[in-house]
């Protein structure tokens, strides 16, 4: 019977990674929309002692939901791998437009959380893909649950859109854990990308 995986086993797990930008070990935290990946990502920066976070949804709008690549490589990944800290504008979606910048030093682990966030112009750049294992539909019932009546037209074009994206640039396939949330807690299972020696998390069973 399988168990969760303490949390501090987890992150030390992540801290042992080699750097994979310049000095950062950039984690992914990729999943459906809905599939609990910000709250997660919370948790586990808070058991990485405070891991600074960068949400995808600060460089996607309303117009762009999945074209942030160039943003995020311009403004985060280029300035990381040379050792300087990012400067970027964050999105804002009430105001439809780019915010004041935002700095973000090459911390020695950086999560980056949101959909998308372990596509093919990302991964050579991470140090560990963490997909959120639950379903797209379930995932979607719950993000729509969550922001209410009033958003569901933005839920119907994004799901037509990520859908399409996870058609042509798929994540799970290439993640190394996948995490399942529990009433206990979370579970890190080995996931399709992990390789001979590279499992870094596996569940916990209860001996015998």
């Amino acid at each position: 019977m399988s168990r969760p995986l303490p949390l501090d086993r987890a992150a030390a797990g992540l801290r042992a990674r080699p750097p994979s930008c310049g000095p950062v070990r950039l984690i992914a935290v990729d999943g459906h929309a809905g599939s609990g990946k910000s709250t997660f990502a919370g948790v586990l920066a808070e058991a990485l002692g405070g891991a600074p976070v960068l949400r995808l949804d600060d460089l996607a709008t309303h117009d762009e939901l999945f074209s942030w690549t160039g943003r995020l490589l311009d403004q985060v990944i280029g300035p990381w791998s040379r050792g300087d800290s990012a400067l970027y504008h964050p999105y804002d979606w009430n105001l439809r437009r780019f915010g004041t910048p935002r700095r973000l030093p090459a911390a020695p682990l950086v999560l980056v959380e949101g959909v998308g966030a372990g596509r093919r112009a990302l991964r050579p750049h991470l140090a560990g893909l963490l997909w959120m294992e639950r379903g797209s539909r379930e995932s979607w019932i719950r993000g729509r649950h969550r922001d209410g009546p009033e958003l569901a037209g933005f839920w119907d074009d994004w799901t037509t859109a990520e859908s399409r994206h996870f058609a042509d640039d798929p994540s799970r396939p290439f993640a190394d854990t996948l995490i399942r949330e529990s009433p206990e807690g979370y579970e890190w299972l080995p996931g399709p990308g992990a390789t001979a020696g590279a499992n870094h998390f596996l569940t916990q069973r209860d001996p015998g």
